[in-house]
Formats: C-alpha cells, structure tokens, sequence
C-alpha cells in the first residue's frame, strides 16, 4: 500500500470534515444575529450550537496533528511561511470561543451584547482567513530555490480574497440552514428566508471562482488528464441546487444536508486539482512540496494509519451521537426553562 497517497486522502478528509461541519457554527456566529429579534431570540440563535461547536472543532486540531506527523515539511512551511495568517486564524478561533463560553456567564445584557459582537467579528474573521489560506495553496505559493520569497501582503492578493469571500459566503448559507431547522417560530422563519437570499448571493461568487480558478491556477490540469474528476465538481453543482430546491419545498434539514455536502465536495474538489502537492509553488511546480517529498516514514504511516482505523470511527460516533441526542428544534420555553439565553 502507498501510505503517502492514502494520507494524502485522508489530510484532505479531515479538512473537508472541518470545513462542513464548523462550518454551520462559524456561520451562525457571524449571521445568526440577523434572523434574532431581541436578547431572547438571540439566545436561542448562540443555544443551538452550544453542544456542537467545541466537538466541530476537533475536526481542525486532527487534520493540523495529521499535517504534522504525515508531512512534517507541510507543517512547518505553514506555520513558518505563513506564520501571520495561521497566527490570525488561531487567534480569532480563541476569541470566538472564549466569547460563545464567558457570553452566558453573566446575566447582564451589556456582558451579552459585548461577548456576542465578539463572536460575530471573530467567527467571520476564522472563516475569511481560512478561505484566504487555502485560495493561497490553491493559487500557489512563491516557492523557489531559495525557499519562500512571498510577504504577507502578497497573500491577501485579489484571489485569495475572493475565496474568504467564497468560503464566507458558504458559511453564512449553511448557518442559516442550520437555523431553520434547529430553532423554531420567527427565527427559523427568518432563518430560511435568509438562506434563501444568501444562496442567490453565494451562486455569483461561486461562478466567479470556477472561471478564476481555471485561468489563474493550475486546478484544472488534474480534472483535464483524469476526466473522472469532473464528478467532484457536478456533484458540487448538484448539491447547491438541490440545496435550494430543498428549502424551496420546506424541508430545510434536507437542504442543510445537501449545504454539507457541497461545502465537502468544494473543499475536496480543490485538493483533488492540487494533487500530488500540497503546497504548490507558483514560481514553478518542480519546488512544490509533494506527497512525494513530504511524506514521513513509511513505518510512521503505517501505525498512523492504524490508529486512524481504531480513533477516527470513534470521533465519528461521538458526533452522530450529540446530533442525534439534540435533534429536535430548539425551542424559547425550554430556553427559558433552563435559564440560559
């Protein structure tokens, strides 16, 4: 078994699973203010990820232990070439949740709004820097002989910006779909009719990345010489339409499903196009870091890929369990009851 090019799969499952899962909660917490009217309502919008958001989360700390031990020269290129960026993202995902943490401490309406407004700028700060990091391995990085020459306002090129943008625009889709099902009277209400106008939103900027992506990167040479590829990206069109059809039906859960697996078919879709790099250069191909190159032992593989066999199933359980134990729609009265909006 080629162990490199199984975790090579596997890095970009993990991230997918980040990307569609924390997804719904970053989402929430920088629109979901938008379906609430009132404190109460608000605190109805910040319940219905309380039991979800921290195990989301999981998710991102695996896929960045799995960069580390998989492909040690991917971890410290991240962590070294784009220390600002990665730095930024830790620590707007701090304060988001130190923010969804300390806002029920207090039952003061100031202590609330403050640590709300903090979870609203740091959660669409997380989503942007994300999206803006991975257009950047999407575009390419400035590597060459003599290792990375990029700056750091290189990465905050028009690109890169476009794909925050994108992945923001994903989110708030998602969030509000999440809403729709998860709360109940005006705020699901007005949940859908955001998700609605989000998605019209969402469909441009969509469009817009695909025709970049195929002119400034080099995304399409893999899905040109594997046709078979091209399924990735269907399945994608699929899943966003279908999403709309489902919420047009009113059946919001379903569209909140087909929302996941377009977020995961996005993100898979653009490690498909980067393969076998996973930071490509965008001087030229020959300075990428590779699977090939990247990849740690063969013996270290191995019982990394046992251990993900025996732990991943379990992440996976622990996960379907809380969903399934907080399935039904949260209501004000329960909110209430508990004392805790």
């Amino acid at each position: 078994m080629d162990y490199a090019k199984l975790w090579f799969v596997l890095w970009a499952v993990l991230w997918t699973g980040y990307f569609a899962l924390d997804g719904f909660d970053l989402g929430v917490g920088f629109s979901g203010w938008l379906a609430a009217d009132g404190a109460e309502e608000r605190g109805l919008v910040f319940s219905s990820i309380g039991p979800f958001w921290d195990g989301n989360e999981v998710w991102l700390i695996t896929a960045g232990g799995a960069t580390f031990a998989a492909f040690p020269p991917v971890y410290a290129g991240l962590f070294s070439w784009l220390y600002p960026a990665v730095l930024l993202i830790l620590l707007s995902l701090i304060v988001r949740g130190a923010a969804l943490e300390f806002r029920g401490k207090v039952r003061s309406p100031e202590w609330k709004s403050f640590w709300e407004r903090a979870a609203a700028v740091s959660s669409f700060l997380s989503a942007l820097l994300l999206g803006v990091t991975f257009g950047n391995i999407f575009r390419g990085l400035e590597i060459g002989p003599g290792g990375y020459s990029g700056t750091f306002s290189g990465l905050l090129n028009p690109y890169s910006l476009l794909t925050g943008l994108l992945l923001c625009a994903f989110f708030f889709f998602h969030g509000q779909l999440w809403l729709s099902f998860k709360t109940s009277g005006p705020v699901a209400g007005r949940a859908a009719k955001l998700a609605g106008a989000a998605w019209y939103a969402l469909l441009p900027l969509f469009a817009v990345f695909t025709a970049w992506s195929c002119t400034a990167t080099r995304l399409a040479g893999n899905f040109l010489a594997r046709p078979m590829l091209l399924a990735l990206p269907a399945l994608l069109i699929a899943a966003l339409i279908t999403s709309r059809l489902l919420l047009l039906r009113g059946s919001p859960g379903r569209a909140f499903l087909a929302s996941f697996a377009a977020i995961a078919l996005f993100s898979l879709t653009g490690f498909a196009g980067i393969y076998p790099a996973l930071l490509p250069s965008r001087l030229d191909p020959a300075f990428s870091l590779t699977v090939y190159d990247s990849a740690s032992g063969a013996y270290t593989l191995k019982l990394m890929t046992a251990a993900a066999l025996l732990l991943l199933p379990v992440a996976i359980a622990c996960q379907v369990w809380v969903h399934r134990l907080f399935r039904t729609p949260l209501t004000a009265e329960e909110l209430q009851k508990s004392g805790m909006y």
